[in-house]
């Protein structure tokens, strides 16, 4: 089944996470082709996290990026042989199977080499106009039943290192290069098979299912000659035994290992130089976990990924250039994100992405689970500041107030509970203060600058000033922003205090305000999205 990712933007908010986890519930109930998974980009903030605790919804899954990994693309279903697996049986799987390796593994299942068709075209190739050999590659006597299919008529299992013969001249002949210990394929012979094994054969193999006569086998006994019984003819049983040797006889050793997690641009390389043409995945035990092939690098499916709270790619998951947009649900302005195709796209202008989210529960005729209705709601209540916010709409307060009858609680007790308990940074240091929520914004000359925001009861995180500005100057230089801003919001007065380092003359323009000693005093300044962002994308 296809699998969605669910993301809201990097430095996750309540929305962000609420929104991701609401909408991958709404997507799996009326979307049945497609599992939708959420999944955040950062670590959570302190509110965010005391929200999932109160609702008891689990955190979503951190996504790192969504660029194509071996286990994306490679082949799960993996055909492997034992090491001691006759030559043969791999022979079939890759014909079966129209493959062109098989990984060889050992008794725990640990990979330890790989047999391809060039292995097995050097076994004919190499061959020299002499008897075939199994010196360097001794071959059991259970191998040879086991490809031929055949029938242990005397003897026992052995393994022979000797030579290999197809009977097909007179007897008087067959003395002058046979020794002690070859494998002799002889027919309906009866002369031939008693000198083959006057001669010393190891193992005499009577082709055609005719069975021997007695005094052969009898024969067999008192010399030690062991004798097997094939149904084919003596040609194909011959050919036949060549393919009885064990895979770790043929087999290349050290093969090309990838890991499932590995991105393809890392091995796509090292994949293509390599001979076969492939990499076996393995895990961290060596046991193969799949195949990847040249065939899998060629135009593969990119991973999918549904964005949530945003539609900038400085603000998205890394790799979502290169990934497939299914959807954007948005409350933003509309963008740089930009698809091969044409998508669904929705940019709403209500406080919070939860709230779109509710709407679409609603109109289906669905119910949010419990844990994410609360968590819903947390995020309606942080992005609008209790539904104070001038981005706050008639449609958040409606839903707002569906949840409160949804839920059988005060929404805004509810909010301020989670202000309250998220509005204490003194443990936080500044740098963690200024990246926690910081947004990027990018400039129509290419430039890129930076808002932070932070939420506080009262004017305290002020006296601070110097380890926050050094913060956004440590913030501004490794990002290479134009300016970094943050928002210092204090809920109750309902107005920002704004700190800016780098170049912040479009500040000053935009808000027609200079600081006042290094802090711009911005009234009534509550959103970010609604007031600051586009003030400021309006001067850049």
């Amino acid at each position: 089944m296809p699998h969605v990712y669910v993301t809201g933007h990097k430095n996750p908010d309540t929305d962000t996470i609420a929104s991701a986890i609401g909408y991958a519930e709404f997507k799996n109930l009326v979307d049945s082709g497609s599992e939708y998974a959420s999944a955040r980009l950062g670590e959570v903030n302190p509110q965010t996290a005391w929200a999932l605790k109160k609702s008891g919804a689990t955190e979503p899954k951190l996504l790192e990026h969504i660029m194509l990994r071996v286990k994306d693309v490679m082949a799960h279903d993996v055909a492997v042989a034992h090491k001691n697996e006759p030559l043969r049986n791999v022979g079939l799987t890759m014909a079966g199977r129209n493959i062109s390796q098989v990984p060889i593994v050992d008794d725990e299942g640990s990979l330890v080499g790989i047999i391809t068709e060039r292995n097995l075209a050097r076994m004919y190739v190499r061959e020299s106009r002499g008897a075939s050999s199994f010196k360097d590659s001794p071959v059991s006597v259970g191998a040879i039943l086991e490809v031929l299919e055949g029938e242990l008529l005397a003897g026992e299992d052995r393994e022979s290192e000797g030579q290999l013969w197809v009977i097909s001249m007179g007897v008087d002949s067959m003395g002058q290069s046979m020794e002690q210990g070859d494998v002799v394929v002889v027919g309906d012979r009866p002369e031939a098979q008693r000198r083959a094994i006057e001669l010393g054969a190891g193992v005499l193999v009577i082709s055609n299912g005719v069975r021997p006569e007695e005094e052969v086998i009898e024969l067999a006994g008192q010399h030690g000659t062991t004798v097997v019984l094939s149904p084919l003819d003596s040609y194909v049983t011959s050919r036949l035994i060549q393919l009885s040797v064990p895979c770790w006889e043929v087999m290349s050793e050290n093969p090309l290992t990838v890991h499932p997690d590995d991105l393809i641009t890392e091995i796509t390389e090292q994949v293509m130089e390599v001979h076969y043409r492939a990499a076996i995945a393995v895990d961290g035990k060596m046991r193969p976990a799949g195949v990847i092939t040249r065939t899998n690098l060629l135009n593969p499916k990119p991973r999918r990924v549904l964005l949530v709270d945003h539609a900038e790619i400085g603000q998205s998951v890394k790799g979502v250039e290169r990934a497939e947009v299914v959807e954007i649900l948005d409350h933003h302005h509309v963008g740089d994100i930009e698809t091969a195709s044409p998508i669904p796209a929705t940019f709403d202008p209500v406080g919070s992405t939860a709230t779109l989210i509710v709407e679409r529960f609603k109109t289906a005729g669905l119910r949010p689970e419990e844990s994410t209705a609360k968590m819903l709601l947390a995020a309606i209540l942080s992005d609008t500041v209790i539904l104070n916010s001038p981005t706050t709409t008639d449609r958040d307060r409606e839903v707002v107030k569906m949840l409160e009858e949804l839920l059988d609680l005060d929404a805004e007790a509810f909010g301020r509970e989670m202000f309250e308990a998220s509005s204490d940074v003194s443990d936080l240091s500044g740098d963690e203060i200024v990246n926690r929520d910081a947004k990027e914004y990018g400039t129509s000359s290419g430039e890129r600058v930076s808002v932070s925001q932070i939420e506080t009861v009262g004017p305290g995180l002020l006296e601070r000033k110097d380890e926050l500005v050094s913060a956004l100057e440590g913030l501004r230089d490794k990002n290479g922003y134009v300016f970094s801003a943050l928002m210092v919001t204090d809920i109750t007065q309902g107005g920002t205090q704004l700190l800016c380092v780098g170049d912040c003359s479009s500040v000053h323009l935009a808000f027609d305000s200079q600081p006042r000693d290094g802090v711009i005093e911005l009234p009534d300044v509550m959103s970010r999205k609604k007031q600051v962002a586009p003030a400021l994308l309006a001067i850049l």
